[in-house]
């Protein structure tokens, strides 16, 4: 019974984990304040493309993307087409990657960030409702708010930047899917990175 049982909670934890994401289900709906203490609500963007991009200007792998100019490139692509982007900081008081708004905006400054905002989850709970687990961890919604993309940022899972040339951009696939009128190939991901400072 013993190993029936291990199966049947290892399961559950695995079905657990993919419902909390809800790939083709409605994004669940937050409001949060930004680097600027303005506060934002995913229902303010109803209508238009949003990407969630979770971040710790700490974490090494969030350094090889923003160091190369990769995420940026990417927040700017899109951006420009009206697409959202939000970065989220879902790092607790006192962990690596949590911030007083003075510090993020001189870093997002510094690093030329094209983020439409940077929002605070100090308490985690729009992370844990999302199901984040590492940074960067990407989210695109749709127009229509329903969560199209959750996962890597692309198929490369390191640290280092050389590996950013010749890799498979998930979430530029699915927005130009999306944005074509077709569904994503590939919807779902193992993400990689720090794990998110909870």
């Amino acid at each position: 019974m013993r190993p029936k049982l291990a199966f049947i909670l290892a399961a559950a934890f695995i079905f657990t984990t993919y419902a909390q994401i809800g790939i083709d289900k409605t994004a669940p709906g937050f409001t949060l304040t930004d680097s600027n203490g303005k506060e934002h609500s995913l229902s303010d963007f109803s209508g238009k493309y949003v990407v969630l991009e979770w971040i710790n200007f700490e974490c090494p792998f969030v350094k090889k993307h923003y160091n190369s100019d990769n995420m940026q490139a990417l927040q700017k692509e899109f951006t420009e087409k009206g697409v959202v982007w939000l970065s989220i900081c879902s790092s607790a008081e006192g962990k690596q990657g949590n911030f007083n708004s003075g510090e993020i905006n001189s870093r997002m400054e510094s690093l030329k960030s094209n983020a439409t905002a940077y929002l605070i989850d100090q308490d985690g709970k729009v992370g844990k409702e999302y199901g984040a687990k590492t940074t960067p961890h990407m989210y695109v919604i749709n127009p229509e708010g329903t969560l199209i993309y959750a996962g890597a940022i692309d198929d490369k899972p390191t640290s280092k930047t050389e590996d950013i040339e010749g890799s498979r951009n998930y979430v530029r696939e699915a927005l130009n899917a999306a944005m074509d009128g077709r569904e994503p190939e590939t919807k779902l991901t193992k993400p990689y990175g720090c794990s998110v400072k909870y």
